[in-house]
């Protein structure tokens, strides 16, 4: 009886269950959106998402020819089949001869008028997709959009009302969910408040939901009890550490006996902590003594009044570990003091490195006196060429995290693997500290889809 309707299977499953179509083989129904000045890093996304998806249909082709005795030719044009009955168009034009992702960006034109009002506009049909937009929320460089005539900067401001005109013109364009892929969470340092001042990170997480978000995907959030101001909308949180451990792989030998971990101050224990479980290396901590009757001004008028530190750096290279970057005027305070107890070499890891106002500079300076070596840094923030061209900035790239994170989403499937990512770090420091000559692998080599 099977055998008898064999034939049209491919015709029926798609009509009796629509949402059969949402395969692994193929990104159905899936749109990517970029906000203003986050082009760059949605297109490497993009890229990413394009290769995930040929490289898993290598593999089901493998799988399913030997499984099932059809040609890779048979298998394609089945494919192609349950394509175009899950198309809105009329399908025309000869059969491919070999395997494509589609095209998942969706354009949208943004503007600014003369009087600073802003809007969005969705140029490509959305109805019925499950929409991701990628915003650097952050991005303060000068950006190009219709009504300006030359490129200007952006405040955050300016980009979280241009998010909210994008969420809303594709709510209203029919989309059938919205998802928001902000690699730095705006406002994450006003999660708390100490007297009558706003808690503007659960504030700006009750205007998504109010928008109809369904999902918020970012990159080392400042603090996990931002998590708790939503009700409908899901956080994923994700970690960078693995990929700027691959940065920092290529920099020094994870064999090293003389090397140690130190957490800058009692803040950042636990994130150093991680990090030191994971290359099996002692764990020492900065504590600062402050005089609280001093008003800290900046870097240099700060109220610490000593520093001490718990552990032994003397001759050692030295791993620190944070999650942004901001001004950095406290991080070079803590490395000149390391520096001063004798560490021999000084390497810095953060999330975010945003390097606000004259940070580049001081950093460079603190560089060309020797206070310390490297910093890695995640492409998560847009970074300009002044800071790219350093010799001491390493730049690691989480844009294949992400894409790995938004196939699995869409297709159902679970991103646990990609949000705890020790035992890859395991695998990683494992094979390092056996072999210090192996080839450092890739992410694609220690994630499987």
């Amino acid at each position: 009886m099977f055998e008898k309707y064999q034939s049209v299977l491919p015709f029926l499953i798609p009509l009796i269950y629509p949402e059969s179509t949402m395969s692994i083989i193929k990104p159905h129904k899936l749109g990517i959106i970029a906000g203003p000045g986050s082009e760059f890093f949605t297109g490497k996304v993009v890229k990413h998402l394009r290769r995930l998806y040929v490289d898993r249909y290598a593999k089901v082709n493998d799988a399913l020819t030997k499984r099932h005795g059809i040609t890779g030719e048979e298998l394609l044009r089945q494919v192609t089949l349950l394509d175009d009955l899950d198309s809105k168009k009329i399908p025309t034009g000869k059969l491919p001869s070999q395997f494509h992702c589609p095209d998942v960006t969706i354009n949208v034109k943004y503007t600014r008028f003369a009087n600073g009002e802003e809007k969005a506009e969705i140029i490509d049909p959305v109805r019925g997709l499950h929409v991701y937009i990628i915003h650097d929320v952050s991005n303060s460089f000068p950006i190009k959009v219709a009504g300006l005539e030359d490129p200007r900067p952006l405040s955050v401001n300016d980009h979280l009302m241009f998010l909210f005109t994008t969420i809303d013109a594709v709510r209203l364009a029919g989309a059938e969910s919205i998802t928001l892929v902000l690699p730095t969470y705006p406002y994450a340092r006003q999660h708390k408040k100490a007297g009558r001042e706003a808690l503007t990170a659960s504030l700006f997480a009750r205007f998504c939901e109010e928008l109809g978000v369904a999902r918020i995907i970012t990159l080392d959030i400042h603090s996990r009890e931002i998590e708790n101001a939503f009700s409908t909308c899901h956080l994923e949180n994700l970690h960078g550490s693995y990929q700027t451990l691959i940065a920092l792989r290529k920099l020094i030998d994870f064999s090293d006996p003389d090397l140690v971990v130190v957490s800058p101050d009692t803040g950042a224990v636990n994130r150093n902590k991680f990090y030191a479980q994971g290359l099996h290396r002692p764990l020492a901590i900065l504590y600062k003594e402050r005089d609280y009757s001093v008003v800290s001004k900046d870097a240099k008028n700060s109220n610490i009044k000593s520093i001490n530190l718990l552990g032994d750096v003397n001759g050692k290279t030295v791993l620190m570990a944070d999650d942004m970057i901001a001004t950095g005027g406290t991080l070079i305070i803590a490395m000149r003091e390391l520096k001063r107890r004798g560490a021999k070499k000084i390497i810095c890891i953060v999330s975010l490195p945003f390097f606000n106002g004259s940070a580049i500079e001081n950093f460079d300076a603190a560089y060309k006196e020797g206070v310390f070596w490297r910093i890695i840094g995640t492409n998560a923030v847009f970074q300009g060429k002044d800071l790219l061209e350093k010799e001491w900035f390493v730049q690691a790239d989480v844009t294949e995290l992400f894409a790995r994170v938004i196939s699995r989403l869409h297709h159902g499937r679970s991103i646990s693997p990609l949000l705890d990512n020790r035992k890859f770090i395991q695998r990683l420091v494992d094979t390092s500290q056996a072999n210090p000559n192996a080839p450092v692998p890739a992410d694609k080599d220690m994630f499987s889809d």
